[in-house]
């Protein structure tokens, strides 16, 4: 099988220092109407921060209570103001194959947000993301563990808007 990759529209590298910064990336995300019909793909190792950006970006579109991470449901659904949220873990998929068999390409053929995690996991069947988002944990200039440093690819031109 070979895989093919989306073209790179636009590439910016952020920092995030502490989790007000991804807070605050993450919010500026939400104010882009552009967001509420994007599938937005995260990378990076465990504990990066995938599923905190995740949330604060469903808080920051309105979603409330408690966000959880669908690593073992696969899938969580979320609704607010009309929108629809599909939260995606694909860290258990051990063939992209049980992406079908889930029944996901109905989801994506929906309109709404998508947010996967582990996309690579999926490799072949999802769609091309608006936006990629590669995390790496990195030493601060502080020497803390917190410091992010954030590959955003704009692989559409949605996810160019999404980087305006």
């Amino acid at each position: 099988m070979t895989f093919t990759h989306p073209a790179i529209l636009e590439t910016r590298t952020f920092d995030w220092p502490d989790e007000s910064a991804c807070a605050a990336f993450a919010a500026r995300l939400a104010a882009h109407d552009a967001v509420r019909d994007a599938f937005i793909e995260l990378h990076g190792p465990l504990g990066a921060g995938k599923t905190t950006f995740t949330r604060h970006l469903l808080h920051a579109l309105g979603v409330q209570g408690r966000i959880k991470s669908p690593t073992y449901a696969v899938m969580e659904p979320y609704r607010v103001n009309r929108l629809e949220i599909s939260h995606f873990d694909f860290y258990r998929f051990a063939d992209p194959r049980e992406w079908e068999d889930a029944g996901f390409r109905d989801l994506f053929g929906r309109s709404g947000l998508k947010i996967a995690e582990w996309p690579e996991n999926a490799a072949g069947v999802l769609p091309a993301p608006d936006l990629r988002l590669v995390i790496e944990p990195v030493d601060g200039p502080d020497g803390g563990d917190g410091f992010r440093r954030v590959t955003a690819e704009a692989c559409t031109p949605t996810g160019r808007e999404l980087l305006r």
